[in-house]
């Protein structure tokens, strides 16, 4: 792979973005989540992948997401 190729990967497809099957973007989309709901997903979904270390922050980064979301439907 040369170095574009290699860029271009790491910005559009780390490895952390997609574990399974399908990318969470794509559930996302397809799912239609709004923003709050979709970075919830996409939290819970990456948790710890990229830094192991940061698998307890990225969960409590989802549910920040998550209690916003349920502050717009309580008003």
């Amino acid at each position: 792979m040369n170095d574009s190729a290699f860029e271009e990967e790491r910005v559009n497809h780390p490895s952390h973005y997609n574990t399974g099957r399908i990318e969470v973007i794509d559930f996302i989309e397809d799912q239609n989540l709004n923003f709050n709901l979709g970075n919830a997903v996409k939290y819970i979904s990456r948790a710890g992948k990229k830094d192991p270390a940061k698998f307890r922050e990225d969960l409590e980064k989802a549910i920040w997401y998550l209690n916003r979301e349920l502050k717009k439907i309580r008003l």
